[in-house]
């Protein structure tokens, strides 16, 4: 196939682009840099399967010769309200490419006659009132909160894929991602992962925001590359969760990540530093990829961090 992916300088989108060539496939890759970096995408230079052009995807866009296949992965997707890379720090970009952005890449699918596959997150549940969350719970957003940027947008892009779907008879698939981490991730994204691994590398005190009771489920990059995959390769066009179903809390991921990196520093704690509306807990029903994709998590959380932690590190010696 020939497939194009937007948001390919990001962190998951560039996990993609090696995916599909490894595949086979060609592999047009399109970012415009505001949170991908070109750092993710260096080790493709020169390979013949892919090429990349740089373009906001809220604008209009063209892309010459046949695709078989749309992957809009562009976004900001940082809740961190400390970090230039988040959401909050760039609302109307996260609004317009989870708008214009599915707008425009849905009419490159009809266009093509392609598939379509909408990345769309754990975070359209809000703060959820269902536990674990089934892709039929509605959610529970607040709709002009300090992360609804990011949780309409990708509420709206839902509507939009499945209306394009109904009306168009575009082929579409839409996946919820839940909590994902690997090598490429943004140190300085202000996540949980790398803050954490950052921290420690450091030798500083983990500082958990709250009292470290609310709850992710850590999906390795390579296990949500998979389900991705088979998503597409699949016929459902409705949404399906892909994450790990195994929970944990915040002291249990800083405690584990001292562990490994030998930190002796320990834990702190910062009572009143949670965002606005940060969910206390959040953990997927993933019976639908098992049932539709045979697809589960194959990556403990342990052996993803020996996974993550030496790329912080290179990251750390050559900052």
């Amino acid at each position: 196939m020939r497939i194009l992916i937007t948001g390919a300088a990001g962190f998951l989108g560039s996990h993609l682009c090696d995916r599909f060539l490894a595949d086979g496939h060609e592999v047009i890759g399109m970012d415009n840099f505001i949170t991908g970096h070109a750092s993710n995408l260096a080790h493709l230079a020169g390979h013949p399967g892919f090429s990349f052009i740089r373009h906001d995807v809220s604008n209009y866009i063209f892309v010459p010769g046949k695709i078989d296949a749309v992957l809009h992965f562009a976004s900001p997707a940082s809740p961190n309200p400390m970090s230039p890379f988040g959401y909050t720090n760039l609302p109307i970009q996260t609004m317009k490419a989870g708008a214009m952005g599915t707008h425009n890449t849905l009419g490159v699918a009809k266009a093509n006659h392609a598939r379509f596959l909408l990345a769309s997150t754990s975070e359209i549940y809000g703060m959820p009132l269902e536990h674990p969350q089934k892709e039929s719970y509605f959610g529970n957003v607040d709709t002009i909160g300090i992360r609804s940027v990011y949780d309409e947008a990708k509420r709206f892009a839902e509507s939009l894929t499945m209306a394009y779907h109904r009306f168009h008879e575009v082929d579409t698939r839409i996946v919820r991602i839940f909590n994902t981490f690997g090598p490429r991730m943004n140190i300085e994204d202000g996540r949980v992962v790398p803050n954490f691994i950052k921290q420690a590398l450091k030798r500083e005190p983990l500082t958990i925001h709250g009292d470290g009771s609310q709850t992710r489920s850590f999906c390795y990059v390579s296990d949500l590359i998979e389900g991705i995959v088979r998503l597409l390769n699949s016929d459902e066009h409705f949404p399906v969760n892909i994450g790990n179903p195994v929970e944990n809390t915040m002291i249990e991921l800083a405690e584990e990540i001292n562990r490994l990196t030998g930190n002796p520093a320990g834990i702190i704690f910062m009572e009143h530093a949670r965002v606005g509306d940060d969910p206390q807990r959040r953990q997927p029903d993933i019976t639908r990829a098992r049932t539709l994709l045979n697809w589960q998590p194959q990556v403990s959380l342990e052996e993803g961090l020996l996974k993550t932690i030496p790329y912080f590190r290179e990251v750390m010696n050559h900052a």
